[in-house]
């Protein structure tokens, strides 16, 4: 008999509103997460004290441990107190950082976890993968996806808009991941899970278009949604290719050579931004540089802060970050010069725009 279906992982529940982390314990109590509150909430050093106050009413059994940094050493610490007792579940409540630092901590015991975000920065909040540190280089981790995915768009309206916008470029550079992942099958064979490709390209099209900023509730929904796709695509394909090519490796080669540069969502437009000139795709390129012009986000070395030849530099050892991966850039193979040239017929194609 064929196969009729195949079984997909996914979030147990999915919740963008105001409100969410107050309401928290009923959250988990409705999902079948956890019925007593009997939880290990873990927050990062800035909004703890706040998170805690919120959640203690609805769920005054839960233990509250706060960790910080995005490091794996941060994540295995972590680890060591979750052993202190039994929990229902481990639910991360914050940025990227401290979901991942969760998300990584429960994964070493097989706790389910909870990823309440509280920005917007990245596709992380839903993804089967935790971003931590390891002496000095990020690396990526694979783990369980959340249990359930929370967004309490009350914190992300109160924090850094710029970190909230960043998540902007990360979305968008699923289209040019998209056309790696398409390139890679026309040179090398390697199969494209079309199920994949379809969550990371829908919310994708949709914040190119998307009318609104991150002061209007329906745009910020749109895009907190977009990234909870994000993270499914990734969890479907059982990797990050659908939402991750060259546009990526731009970011690890950054993160390497100069750390500190920019955001990941930052960085991730301004990367497939790049990527999709060297294409030579103009519709797309006009798209995308419209987009991130539209919403203040990166579009040139400069912008977030790198001088030309140390962009040459990155895309040079971009490859590198991602040896077994195939994009625009292992595919063109430029050399040094070659990307100088490359690279100053982009700014002046930006500029143009």
């Amino acid at each position: 008999m064929p196969l009729l279906a195949r079984s997909v992982q996914t979030p147990l529940h999915i919740d963008v509103r105001r409100g969410a982390v107050a309401d928290l314990g009923t959250i988990l109590a409705d999902g079948r997460i956890s019925s007593g509150g009997d939880v290990a909430v873990v927050v990062g050093p800035g909004q703890g004290e706040k998170i805690a106050e919120l959640i203690r009413p609805t769920l005054d059994s839960a233990d509250v441990f706060t960790t910080s940094g995005g490091t794996l050493d941060a994540a295995l610490e972590l680890s060591a107190k979750l052993r202190t007792r039994t929990y229902d579940a481990v639910v991360g409540v914050g940025g990227g950082k401290t979901i991942d630092a969760a998300k990584y901590a429960a994964n070493r015991w097989g706790m389910p976890m909870v990823s309440v975000a509280t920005s917007l920065a990245h596709d992380g909040i839903a993804s089967p993968v935790a971003s931590l540190i390891n002496d000095g280089i990020k690396g990526s981790y694979g783990v369980h996806i959340p249990y359930a995915v929370i967004v309490d768009l009350d914190f992300v309206e109160n924090g850094p808009e710029r970190v909230n916008r960043a998540g902007i470029g990360d979305v968008i550079s699923n289209i040019s991941a998209l056309a790696d992942w398409d390139l890679g099958r026309e040179v090398r064979g390697e199969p494209v899970d079309g199920l994949a490709a379809s969550l990371s390209r829908v919310g994708a099209e949709a914040m190119l278009t998307m009318p609104g900023d991150m002061h209007d509730d329906a745009f910020v929904t749109v895009l907190a949604e977009t990234l909870i796709s994000s993270g499914l695509a990734m969890a479907v394909c059982g990797s990050s290719r659908p939402c991750s090519g060259g546009c990526h490796e731009i970011i690890h080669a950054t993160d390497t050579l100069f750390p500190g540069t920019g955001s990941h969502g930052e960085l991730a437009g301004l990367g497939a931004l790049f990527c999709t000139f060297l294409r030579g795709d103009e519709r797309r390129f006009a798209q995308m540089s419209d987009c991130l012009a539209r919403h203040q986000l990166p579009r040139t070395p400069a912008d977030v802060g790198l001088e030309p030849q140390q962009f040459v530099e990155v895309v040079q050892f971009a490859p590198r970050t991602r040896p077994d991966r195939y994009t625009i850039l292992e595919h063109l193979a430029l050399s040094r010069d070659e990307i100088s040239r490359k690279l100053a017929e982009y700014v002046d194609a930006v500029a143009d725009r």
